[in-house]
């Protein structure tokens, strides 16, 4: 499903979950309320997740209108409504005090640690599996015709 709205978000949203796991193994030893550090962790790794697919969406979403200004008036109206749901989440956070307000933060960067890494591991993945990067083009200009095709 994931791959549908963009071929990215899948290794996009695992780079979250990595991010995650990785600042959870480490930082759960030097804190003392563990409970509350891990619940703003993963509290913002899914605000995280829940902004990846959102931004997917609504870009297929503006590349599939023919008008630009309407395209343009749709992204920054999502774009504000995006920002507004991620203030009034981390201010239930921290009105009800269920979880690390900071440690939510940290959870969100996980979508941009994860975006500036994805080219990194891609590169990565596909030398450890013997694939050269003018396969992986060819291959991802195939899927592409099929998809005009269609």
């Amino acid at each position: 499903m994931l791959r549908r709205l963009n071929d990215s978000l899948p290794g996009l949203i695992s780079g979250i979950i990595v991010y995650g796991v990785i600042i959870q193994l480490i930082g759960v030893w030097f804190v003392e309320d563990k409970v509350s550090y891990s619940i703003g962790l993963w509290y913002g790794a899914v605000i995280a997740s829940w902004l990846a697919i959102n931004i997917a969406q609504v870009i297929r979403d503006a590349v599939d209108l023919q008008n630009s200004d309407k395209a343009n008036r749709k992204i920054i109206a999502k774009s504000l409504m995006r920002y507004i749901v991620v203030v009034i989440l981390f201010s239930i956070l921290g009105y009800f005090k269920f979880g690390n307000l900071f440690m939510a933060f940290v959870g969100v960067m996980g979508l941009k640690i994860s975006a500036y890494a994805q080219p990194i591991t891609k590169k990565l993945i596909n030398k450890l599996l013997g694939r050269s990067d003018a396969s992986v083009e060819e291959e991802n200009s195939e899927k592409l015709d099929k998809e005009v095709t269609l």
